[in-house]
């Protein structure tokens, strides 16, 4: 379950609270009382370590032909070089 951060408008509280995503927001805060309660926008706690698609640029072709479609294009170049050899 995800953490939603609030603020209330008109004491300044800010809170946290634990919710399911599919729980309503908040409206009254537990400081004052006031119903003027805002979901805050934050930052997601999701990080990608390591090494993997991301960090690695996934997709992208390098010139060192880690990926198969650098592979392929290696093999191809050798093929055509023995054909137009014996030419």
């Amino acid at each position: 379950m995800p953490i939603y951060e609030y603020k209330c408008e008109s004491c300044g509280a800010e809170f946290e609270r634990l919710q399911k995503i599919s729980d309503p927001p908040l409206k009254v805060c537990g400081e004052c009382g006031s119903e003027s309660v805002k979901k805050l926008v934050s930052q997601s706690g999701f990080v990608l370590k390591g090494g993997g698609w991301y960090k690695d640029h996934y997709g992208l072709k390098s010139s060192s032909g880690s990926t198969s479609g650098g592979s392929s294009d290696s093999a191809s170049t050798t093929t055509s070089s023995d054909t137009s050899s014996s030419d």
